[in-house]
């Protein structure tokens, strides 16, 4: 074909990226890798290797050695021994290694991009334009907060020994999210690359040793799910980080629940790409391209459930045929590939079974006739469409290039269908009107919403999801929160093992004195409930006497409660200057019957800690009523052309198991920053003084609260923790009670993964206000979600 030919036709030709520096450098190391711990090269403690293979060829590229536990082991130690002198050195210090390592990637970024492609199977495009600036990006904006780290976080110390385990879609950019911030706070690090992705992190190490970065600062472990397994388990890590299955993140959780190991998660995602008919549609496509295509779709935040507007969607579909028929699939060294190989033959069948499943279930297929590689592991790019809501390929996570479409008619619907799944990573809007765009951006579910943008990522932004996408950030401000605690906190003594102290009042006893009889009912969507049981127990004071009697409440109890909290939406919509007002007329009414709550107070915990509880639970409200409508979000400025909007949202449904030493000021200290911020409550109160709560309805009866905000249900902890921690409809569970109680609030809700915050079993000195108020607790009553906004011509 001549020149003038190829003008016309603007067929591509190859352009192939010279691999000569990546493959030198794969033979120096005799194309055989050992761990990298405490500074050195180490072979595997049981002998044991695995082949790292090309996707897109099907040749060995190395052989890899296979972690076991004694490996974990010794790269565990070798990051405790490191950990003290980390600390020791200044932030100054500690952010000229994170400069050094981001210079240092910088220079070597065309290797470590081929590298990766190499390794992994993407399009060199990506790596070299994408992944590697990022890393770079992630490594020099962790440097300069290492550097203001005391100033920014003060009272905050790090975890300590972390360990961390990324997936095999993008290697290198994981390894920086997760370590660049870990060091820069000032803990050292065991990191498990993809069992099929390991090279990058393994020339990541050797440059840490390049750059002289401190032996067992980072340690680099590699092997398959065993070697996680044992890293997971290791008694000597503090905190664990995981990007991968949901699946894997609930053995995960499973696996800590019994320990004090902190822990983060990022998950699956199903992600919504929700097209209106006013969209600039060629620009949506784009989007879509990037969304669903990039790195053959194996991205947990890819944009697979394609969401258009019914009167644009024959449309649109023609436009993503035309488009998807211009796709070049093929070897990923290639400049010219749009998509390269799936990363394993494991990963390609699933895609395949779920495809094959999908149209078995009525799903229409097509795929654009395109030239397809001979050998490599590659699937064409794929439209599913007539499919339904419930389809297994638009509930289940299929990491590849496989677009699944649906149409809606109205904003309200199209927030359904994108609300309509276990997950919520992240979301796409495509809408000229930036009123609909923003209106439905804030109502998705999702830690990240990019409108009229799609797939964009920066250091400085936040990246997480909600539900059973997982919790925690990584990137920005919060996710620098992940790899911190309170000092106070970290060496705080541990609370006593207590056994329940409630006792059914079934022996017929009668009461001491007759003016202590009094009925104390449950409080439930604002109403006064006796508990299903049909039974009550007693209450006792500090020196034995009956005080009364509390219902005890059981599971059907707690389901009406969580009904009622989910029906109380009048609160979340309130503005954050409402709910302020709302919780200072609370304090007043509280305040008005100071005297009577101390005295009615008095006789379970004594006159003086009955005085000091009331005063600071008055002054705590006060606190909270104040920050209401002052916890904000941040503005970002990408070095893109888009700013990212950080929005501090509710978290939803909060379940409170309250602390026994302080009945009035633990509950309030836990009620009302979950309140303050928009969430609602259902709380389980002190066992030792339940009887608090008939002072506190009969005052949220009087201050305004919307019906259901807060709900209380007293009994045995160990028999409402349970319901409670297992009910999908709760967002979140805080427990500040004793070791076995916080440990039993991690295994009952692994099932949905939901957030929980607890006291590890820890005392905490609910009267001084540097344990028992502020951010700290905010922090954990809302989560973050980034909104992306593209601005220019």
């Amino acid at each position: 074909m001549g020149i003038a030919e190829k003008f016309v036709s603007m067929e591509y030709g190859p352009a192939p990226e010279d691999a000569k520096d990546a493959l030198l450098w794969l033979d120096g190391h005799h194309r055989r890798f050992g761990h990298f711990i405490d500074g050195d090269w180490r072979q595997p403690r049981e002998g044991a290797f695995f082949d790292s293979i090309n996707p897109a060829t099907g040749e060995k590229i190395a052989t890899v050695a296979q972690g076991s536990a004694a490996d974990i082991d010794a790269a565990v130690h070798a990051a405790r021994n490191a950990l003290p002198k980390w600390q020791s050195l200044t932030p100054h210090a500690r952010a000229r290694y994170l400069y050094a390592i981001a210079r240092a990637v910088q220079r070597h970024s065309r290797r470590l991009a081929v590298l990766e492609t190499i390794d992994n199977g993407k399009p060199i495009r990506e790596s070299r334009d994408v992944d590697i600036p990022l890393v770079i990006r992630h490594f020099y904006h962790h440097a300069g907060w290492a550097q203001i780290l005391e100033t920014e976080f003060p009272g905050f110390t790090a975890c300590g020994i972390v360990g961390q385990i990324i997936p095999w879609n993008f290697p290198l950019l994981m390894l920086a999210w997760k370590i660049a911030p870990a060091i820069a706070t000032g803990n050292t690090v065991v990191l498990k690359p993809a069992e099929f992705t390991p090279l990058s992190a393994l020339a990541f190490a050797e440059i840490c040793h390049q750059i002289g970065l401190p032996a067992g600062v980072i340690n680099i472990v590699t092997g398959d799910g065993s070697t996680g397994e044992a890293l997971v388990k290791h008694a000597g890590v503090d905190k664990i980080a995981f990007t991968g299955s949901t699946e894997v993140g609930r053995a995960i959780r499973s696996a800590t629940a019994r320990s004090h190991k902190r822990l983060s998660l990022e998950l699956g995602g199903k992600s919504p790409f929700v097209v209106f008919e006013d969209a600039d549609l060629d620009s949506a496509v784009e989007g879509l391209v990037d969304g669903i295509w990039l790195n053959q779709g194996q991205v947990c935040c890819a944009g697979s459930r394609l969401l258009m507007q019914e009167s644009i969607a024959e449309t649109l579909v023609e436009k993503i045929h035309h488009r998807m028929s211009t796709l070049r699939v093929g070897p990923p060294l290639d400049k010219a590939i749009d998509i390269g190989a799936i990363v394993a033959p494991v990963q390609l069948d699933r895609i395949r079974r779920l495809v094959d499943q999908g149209v078995a279930d009525g799903a229409t297929c097509w795929q654009p006739e395109i030239e397809m590689p001979a050998r490599g592991l590659y699937f064409p790019p794929t439209l599913l469409t007539n499919v339904h809501p419930t389809s297994v390929v638009v509930q289940q996570e299929i990491f590849g290039p496989v677009l699944a479409a649906m149409t809606f008619r109205t904003p309200a619907e199209a927030v359904e269908l994108a609300n309509n799944t276990a997950y919520g990573l992240a979301a796409c809007v495509w809408s000229e009107s930036i009123n609909v765009a923003l209106q439905v951006a804030v109502q998705i579910k999702a830690g990240v919403v990019w409108v009229n943008c799609t797939n964009l990522f920066d250091a400085s932004c936040g990246f997480g999801g909600y539900r059973e996408s997982g919790y925690g950030r990584e990137g920005g401000r919060e996710g620098l929160f992940e790899y911190l605690e309170p000092a106070w906190f970290k060496n705080a003594p541990s609370l006593p093992t207590v056994k329940s102290v409630v006792k059914d009042a079934s022996d017929g006893k009668p009461q001491r004195d007759a003016a202590i009889d009094r009925t104390v009912k449950l409080y439930i969507g604002s109403k006064q409930a006796r508990p299903d049981s049909g039974y009550s127990f007693e209450v006792r004071g500090k020196n034995g006497d009956v005080l009364g009697e509390a219902p005890l409440g059981n599971r059907k109890d707690i389901r009406n409660a969580v009904e009622a909290a989910r029906k109380a939406i009048n609160w979340s919509k309130m503005t954050a200057h409402n709910r302020a007002q709302v919780l200072y007329y609370f304090a007043e009414n509280l305040s008005l019957r100071q005297e009577e709550i101390v005295r009615r107070l008095s006789a379970a915990v004594g006159d003086a800690q009955a005085q000091r509880e009331v005063a600071a639970g008055i002054e705590r409200v006060f606190s909270y009523a104040a920050w209401a409508d002052k916890f904000d979000g941040a503005v970002h400025s990408p070095p893109s052309r888009t700013i990212a909007i950080a929005m501090n949202e509710p978290i939803g449904t909060v379940g409170i198991i309250c602390p026994n030493d302080a009945p009035l000021l633990g509950l309030l200290s836990l009620a009302l920053p979950v309140l303050a911020v928009g969430n609602t409550a259902v709380v389980v109160p002190s066992e030792t003084y339940p009887l608090i709560v008939g002072e506190l309805y009969q005052i949220f009866d009087t201050s305004d609260l919307p019906d259901g905000s807060i709900n209380f249900v007293t009994g045995r902890v160990s028999e409402l923790l349970k319901p409670l921690a297992e009910h999908d409809d709760v967002d979140a569970i805080w427990c500040f009670a004793d070791e076995s109680s916080a440990a039993a609030t991690k295994s009952f809700s692994v099932g949905n993964l939901k957030q929980v915050f607890s006291n590890e079993g820890r005392v905490v000195d609910w009267f001084d206000p540097r344990q028992g108020e502020g951010r700290w607790f905010l922090q954990h009553a809302t989560q973050v979600k980034n909104i992306w906004l593209p601005y220019g011509e």
